[in-house]
């Protein structure tokens, strides 16, 4: 009998082994659009490196950036 198969999405949030992230992935981690990570990461805002041609996020990097917008002062509205 086959096992039931998980999708990728419920093992990615569950491995801690990950150590570089796609930008969905991050994005999907931070609950905001691929977009919105796409200019965060372009911005300078989120840490990434380069894998020849890939573009991946640090696993670590996703917290530092949610660390940052918490110290950040409250900008008036």
């Amino acid at each position: 009998m086959d096992e039931p198969r998980t999708p990728a999405s419920a093992l990615e949030r569950h491995d801690p082994a990950l150590v570089l992230l796609t930008v969905e992935e991050a994005a999907r981690r931070l609950r905001i659009g691929r977009t919105t990570c796409f200019r965060l990461v372009l911005a300078g805002e989120i840490e990434s490196v380069t894998v020849g041609r890939l573009r991946r996020i640090p696993a670590d990097a996703v917290p530092a950036y949610v660390a940052k917008l918490r110290h950040r002062p409250a900008e008036a509205a």
